[in-house]
């Protein structure tokens, strides 16, 4: 069965271009996106097609400045199109949220000659990025990652094993953490890697419960060989870039998780309205009745905690706090909502006749990528009561 579009939803938009804008992703969306959504995921055929298309129609550089191919969008809009294209296809969200990820560094921290020279390939000129910090063993504990780089005249060798790398073996380009000094966060710099740098291969994709699309790989560093203008900010100061990436990346992750919910929720009400049992709709049950209420309540609020912390970002205001609790309840709610839907659906819901079972087996990696739900508990925790003591 074919997905459907996502419902419009009701959105505040603070320009005219913004209201364009939206309408263009939902035009995407309708045409080339959900008509395939569910057969590819099936087949676990990775979308190379829709990236470009949203490169081609300035879709994939929409939160950085135009001067170098971006959209000059603020956040506020950006994590709006991400809850579209989640809705439609998470593979395709979650694609863009990690595409935008890995050109953080270089747009924040890069100088104006890295800008100029890799930036316009990268937010509209068809290039795709992938950001490489975890490691097998280094998950959650990201500063004690083992990848080296090792100063070799004008050049940098990197050795090492990065994990859980969203398009690994399919990007451009690589944002990659590592270590270029002693222990500890201090000695951690940032890289910008080719795809096809020598040394560098890709493991097979993991087999995943969901996002079968995306491929999820490990990326092997075999003493590849970059020159230091590839280097990004400066020496030990790449575990600093990467978490301001994670700030903001946490947003998108939380817009994509509103995006499934909504999805998941839009099937359940088409089904328990047009469902006959007894006689009449079994969204005349109460039971299932309230349980749509809490649906769409939880999604309206998860909408309303993302775009509060993206209009701090926009201000120019600390917002790792909340981008920590959007991240968190966004994809609590979706790993709740999208168990629902299923409930809802009954004995259809588990079969892959219907959207939902996709759903829920989709919503359950967004309470662990781009740091665990646990870890989110401890940032906000930080915040309000300081760090912990040993």
């Amino acid at each position: 069965m074919p997905d459907r579009a996502p419902r419009p939803v009701d959105r505040q938009l603070p320009t005219e271009e913004s209201k364009d804008l939206l309408a263009l992703v939902r035009d995407i969306i309708e045409r080339e996106i959900v008509p395939v959504a569910a057969e590819e995921e099936a087949a676990g055929h990775f979308p190379r097609e829709n990236f470009s298309l949203l490169s081609e129609s300035g879709l994939l550089g929409l939160p950085y400045d135009s001067e170098h191919g971006g959209g000059d969008q603020p956040y506020e809009v950006y994590l709006q199109v991400l809850e579209e294209l989640g809705a439609a296809r998470l593979t395709v969200g979650l694609g863009v949220s990690v595409h935008s990820l890995a050109c953080h560094a270089l747009a924040s921290y890069g100088t104006a000659d890295q800008q100029a020279k890799h930036l316009p390939a990268m937010l509209g000129g068809g290039l795709l990025g992938a950001y490489c910090l975890s490691e097998p063993a280094s998950g959650s504990d990201a500063a004690s990652l083992r990848t080296k780089a090792v100063r070799d005249g004008d050049d940098w060798v990197i050795t090492g094993t990065k994990a859980w790398i969203t398009h690994g073996g399919v990007a451009d380009c690589y944002t990659v953490l590592a270590r270029t000094g002693g222990e500890g966060a201090g000695g951690i710099s940032a890289f910008l890697v080719p795809g096809d740098a020598e040394g560098l291969t890709a493991a097979a994709p993991e087999k995943k419960m969901g996002m079968n699309g995306s491929p999820t790989a490990q990326l092997h560093f075999d003493g590849v060989r970059i020159g230091d203008d590839r280097r990004i900010g400066d020496e030990g100061q790449g575990f600093a870039i990467a978490l301001s990436a994670l700030d903001s990346g946490r947003l998108g992750i939380a817009a994509c998780a509103v995006g499934v919910a909504q999805a998941a929720l839009d099937e359940a009400v088409e089904y328990a309205t047009g469902r006959l049992q007894f006689g009449r709709p079994i969204a005349d049950f109460q039971g299932l009745r309230f349980m749509l209420a809490d649906m769409a309540t939880r999604i309206e609020a998860g909408r309303a905690l993302y775009l509060a912390a993206a209009r701090l970002r926009d201000a120019g205001l600390p917002f790792s706090r909340q981008a920590a609790m959007a991240k968190l309840f966004c994809t609590d709610a979706a790993m709740q909502v999208t168990t629902d839907a299923v409930q809802v659906l009954g004995g259809y819901g588990y079969t892959a006749d219907f959207p939902v079972e996709r759903y829920m087996r989709e919503a359950k990696v967004l309470q662990i990528v781009e740091g665990t739900n646990q870890i989110q508990r401890m940032v906000i925790a930080r915040h309000l009561a300081g760090p912990e003591t040993r």
